[in-house]
This record gives C-alpha cells, structure tokens and sequence, in this order.
C-alpha cells in the first residue's frame, strides 16, 4: 500500500492527490454497496427458494392429513351405520323432534319498570298516562278573564 501511495504520489502530483483520493473512495465506496446490494439480492432469492420448498411440504402435509380424516371420517360413519342400523327401526315411536326456537319477546314495559322511583322523578320520565281531556287542561293556556 506504501508502494502504491508513493508511486501515485509521484506521477499525479502533490495538487491532484486528495481530488483523485476522494474519487476513488468514492467508486470504491459505490462498488462495495453495489456488491452488498448483488449479496443481498443472492440471499433474498435463496430464501425465497427455501420458502417455496417449505410450502410444497407444508401443502402436501396438509393434503396427507386431509385424506387420513376423509378415509378414517368414512370409515366411522360405515361403521356407525352398520353398528345403529337395528337400533332405530326397533323405537322410532321414543325420539321426538326437538321443539322450535323461538325467541323471547321483550317486554319494554317491565324493563321501564324496573327503574327506581327517584331516577324516574329526577330525568322526567312520564309514570302515569294522560288522558286526552286532561292533557288539554293541563297544558291550555291560562286566559286572562278567568281569575
């Protein structure tokens, strides 16, 4: 490297050294991420090959397993067959349908109702129906001859 130093030294001159200096870090500064940049690149794609590798044995694992429980799946049901097919000839009378779902009705008045006395005072919630009548009298406004 001394070598090198003195002989660059000698043909470029003292003036243009650190100019050539500089642009030659710099390539070689570019050229060292350029080649960072290509083995990164190599390993990405490696790994993306390893991944793929994985996948197809992950898919052929699972479709192994699929076809297990499909043949081991109709092999029970052959046999269940087999095994309860006297048995519901002899009671068909015993099993009943199960009844339907239906969906309690919600009863908003007894929810109204479940709410304390005072909370119903204090935010004006209305206790007592108003007939027609009396709603008019309660809410006609006041003449001025009927003092």
């Amino acid at each position: 490297m001394a070598l090198i130093g003195v002989v660059a030294l000698l043909v470029i001159g003292p003036e243009k050294l650190p100019k050539v200096a500089r642009t030659l870090g710099a390539l070689l500064g570019k050229a060292q991420r350029y080649v960072a940049d290509v083995k990164a690149e190599v390993n990405r794609s490696m790994d993306l090959d390893e991944l793929k590798k994985m996948k197809e044995t992950m898919e052929s694992a699972a479709r192994d397993v699929e076809q297990t429980v499909q043949t081991t799946a109709s092999d029970f049901e052959k046999d269940w067959a087999q095994t309860t097919a006297g048995l519901n000839h002899d009671l068909p009378e015993l099993e009943t349908p199960a009844p339907e779902y239906k969906r309690p009705d919600k009863n908003w008045r007894l929810k109204r109702g479940a709410l304390p006395q005072w909370y119903k005072a204090r935010s004006g919630v209305r206790t007592k129906a108003l007939s027609g009548a009396a709603r008019v009298a309660r809410y006609r406004p006041k003449s001025l001859h009927s003092v």
